[in-house]
């Protein structure tokens, strides 16, 4: 083992979980099994859809658009109230679910499952705000004596296809806004969380969400590439890699894609920063979850100036973590979602010690768990620095010049989010002008985020901002209503 500080859990019961179709849960045939990483053991079996399955889903969901578009919006709101008290309600047992499929520590589970209720929530109050304008049109003259109005309209069918490192909350992300908006949705979860991703689903349903708004298909890319070409779909919302994204664009074709795809988030610590304060922060927010968050703390650049005392105290930081059984309320970091993922880590940090970095602390791996590791000084091309690493390792690097440092972060494909720690007004509004991202922290690292706040990023990272609010813009659309020889404004043709 890593060290004493990991103990043994007994293996779980296994979760069955059936696809859901047509209003049933369906549970017989093929299953695909999940392994926990850190139990060892079988935690959960889902059956895998059909592609009769995948027919019957689409038909399903063309036909109960029409049902989920009639619900008034305080309707659907009011769902969405009610699933954000069970969700706080059952967050326990949510909690334990992550735990078990994805070796994630019971704390980030549990905050993960307070961020589902504070998406739901904020749903229903997006639900509530949906409406339109009317259009000044009398002001030219073609417009005059008409009456010009909008409002917003369901897209009808979206598909939803989450990630495995936040599979409730993300899943929340794009079902709630999408039912908000009088949308129905098809759902593909990730293989490695069918009993959490289900779990919320159902928790959605016995909160009053029609049968008609949802509907769950567990498969791999090539249900995945399917679901992406049907006509029947309107609009698809995916998190995940650059690659499967990709595919995610090409199979969907013309059609409205939300893609959040990653990144190598950088974090800056400048001379006048509280060193003491962005070492504590960093190393929470670099190991949570096990690093696997697209805006996990991957670069640190620090001030020369401040170099060494950062690296020192950071190092210190993230060796007191608890590495351990997830289940464990004191745990800080869990397994990695599998062994594969563990072994890139550790393989991407000796390649950077083998080119001249130093590992301050970790370096290792126990199966699926990662030894929290620092990595200090790699050089530039390293993949640790170019590529996203998504996992428990940490770059720390000195730089000179502010200007230089931002741009060697700009030169990135990635441009998702960053942590600026300074308290020069000045500096804050360069980073902000200048960086490459699409969200900017201060005084805090690249890992935070509010789930009101849009959040997306540029260049490979993706497009669109996934937030109910800006969700609920992409799931819909403007119609217009022209009414001629009716006007709220004046009618009288101007004289020359």
């Amino acid at each position: 083992m890593l060290d004493d500080r990991i103990k043994t859990a007994a293996p779980p019961d296994v979760t069955e979980v059936g696809c859901l179709i047509a209003g049933k849960w369906i549970m017989g045939g093929a299953r695909a099994t999940r392994v926990g990483p850190w139990v060892r053991s079988t935690v959960s079996a889902a059956r895998q859809a059909t592609d009769e399955d995948t027919h019957t889903a689409l038909a399903y969901a063309r036909s109960g658009a029409k049902a989920v578009a009639r619900m008034s919006p305080s309707a659907r709101a009011q769902v969405l109230d009610r699933a954000a008290a069970a969700a706080s309600a059952q967050r326990d047992r949510l909690a334990r679910l992550l735990a078990l499929e994805l070796g994630k520590p019971i704390k980030d589970g549990l905050n993960e499952i307070d961020r589902v209720a504070d998406t739901f929530a904020v749903s229903a109050a997006e639900a509530r705000r949906i409406g339109g304008e009317v259009l000044p049109v009398a002001g030219w003259g073609r417009g005059v004596g008409t009456t010009a109005l909008t409002h917003r309209a369901p897209v009808g069918v979206a598909l939803a296809i989450t990630p495995f490192n936040a599979p409730a909350n993300l899943l929340a992300h794009k079902l709630a806004p999408a039912f908000a908006a009088g949308n129905t949705t098809i759902l593909k979860p990730p293989p490695q969380a069918p009993a959490a991703s289900a779990a919320v689903v159902a928790l959605l349903l016995e909160s009053g969400m029609p049968q008609e708004a949802v509907q769950v298909l567990h498969g791999d890319g090539r249900l995945g590439s399917l679901l992406c070409a049907a006509p029947e779909v309107g609009v698809v919302s995916f998190t995940g890699s650059v690659t499967t994204g990709a595919a995610v664009a090409r199979a969907a074709g013309a059609k409205r894609l939300v893609l959040e795809l990653g990144g190598n988030a950088a974090t800056f610590v400048c001379e006048d920063a509280d060193v003491a304060a962005a070492a504590r922060i960093c190393a929470v927010t670099g190991y949570s979850n096990s690093g696997q968050s697209c805006i996990s703390v991957q670069r640190i650049y620090v001030h020369r100036e401040r170099f060494d005392e950062f690296l020192e105290t950071f190092t210190r930081e993230v060796r007191a973590l608890v590495v351990g059984d997830p289940l464990d309320p004191a745990t800080d970091v869990g397994s990695m979602v599998d062994d594969d993922a563990a072994e890139r880590v550790v393989a991407w940090a000796a390649e950077a010690a083998d080119a001249g970095a130093t590992i301050t602390t970790g370096g290792r791996r126990d199966g699926a768990t990662v030894a929290p590791t620092v990595v200090a000084s790699p050089p530039a091309d390293a993949r640790l620095i170019r590529d996203e690493v998504f996992g428990a390792a940490v770059s720390v690097l000195p730089y000179d010049d502010f200007a230089d440092v931002v741009a060697t972060c700009n030169d990135s494909r990635y441009g998702l989010q960053a942590g600026l720690f300074t308290n020069d007004v000045r500096r804050i509004v360069t980073a902000w002008r200048e960086l490459e991202v699409g969200g900017l922290v201060v005084n805090g690292s690249s890992n935070f985020r509010l789930d009101h706040v849009p959040f997306g990023g540029v260049k490979d990272s993706g497009f669109g901002r996934e937030s109910p609010r800006w969700m609920v813009d992409d799931y819909s659309v403007v119609k217009t209503l022209l009414l001629r020889g009716m006007s709220l404004f004046g009618d009288q043709e101007g004289t020359r």
